[in-house]
């Protein structure tokens, strides 16, 4: 007996742009924005903004892509796909900036989260310091939620020895609502920092794993980006994305030679 085709239907997973780098080694950029939001339950539309050289040690090269194929790209999406929300990472020159703001103009309601990627886990530049005051002027006041680690949000505020407190009171004239995250130090537990921007704060605090992770960031900020998609509200979004982010990381894997990289579906996924 031939068994009948499976009957295909609509798309009911929210669908998230995402406007991130490339990054050949799998660990960050869109390939981890993708498995992150698969493992929500959302749709991944990815458009490249940048093409990377690196590994899991560390990023010896990139290079932004032309604003005509970014914009081209999310264009297309947005014409054929209800995107439900938007994720940035990687955009690497302040003309990428500009086109993001354009792009977000078409979507007025939508939310955003961006990932200030200024450094790569492994510490190098992936963009000049210009490109972190044109994301802090014009981003930021777009963004519903910006979620820098605490050495991005020191670029960002300008602030090279500031604490996550001082980087938040010159952040947030910019922006509704900002999430620095810890794990930068030795401490045992890593506080990770939400502010608001009517004054509300909250500390969500987790164990600190051994080791260092090529990723993270993506993760957590993708993985935003889809329970705001599903319609969480924001601060249990937030907590829900830290708590996966952390049991990503608790079973991560060492690829390469470098750094670990966060398990973000499970290996019976495919199964």
């Amino acid at each position: 007996m031939v068994s009948s085709p499976t009957m295909k239907t609509t798309n009911s997973r929210p669908v998230v742009l995402c406007l991130s780098g490339h990054d050949p080694s799998g660990g960050a950029g869109l390939q981890a924005d993708i498995e992150a939001l698969i493992a929500q339950g959302c749709h991944a539309a990815p458009a490249v903004t940048a093409l990377t050289v690196q590994d899991t040690v560390n990023v010896s090269d990139f290079r932004v892509l032309d604003r005509e194929w970014v914009l081209a790209q999310a264009q297309a999406v947005i014409a054929d796909l209800p995107v439900a929300a938007v994720k940035l990472g990687m955009l690497g020159s302040v003309e990428m900036v500009e086109t993001v703001v354009e792009i977000m103009q078409s979507l007025p309601g939508v939310p955003l989260v961006c990932d200030p990627v200024l450094r790569a886990g492994g510490g190098g530049a992936l963009g000049k310091d210009e490109v972190g005051y044109a994301m802090r002027e014009r981003l930021l006041p777009v963004a519903t939620i910006a979620t820098p680690n605490l050495p991005e949000a020191r670029i960002l505020a300008e602030l090279p020895e500031g604490t996550a407190d001082q980087c938040a009171e010159k952040l947030l004239p910019f922006c509704r609502n900002l999430l620095i995250t810890g794990g930068h130090g030795d401490e045992s537990e890593v506080h990770n920092r939400l502010y608001t921007q009517d004054g509300g704060r909250h500390t969500y605090t987790c164990q600190r794993l051994p080791g260092s992770y090529h990723g993270s960031g993506c993760t957590l900020a993708s993985t935003l980006a889809g329970r705001l998609a599903l319609g969480e509200e924001l601060t249990s979004a937030v907590r829900t994305a830290l708590d996966y982010t952390w049991r990503t990381l608790r079973d991560a894997e060492q690829p390469g030679r470098g750094q670990y990289v966060p398990r973000r579906l499970p290996l019976d996924f495919c199964q």
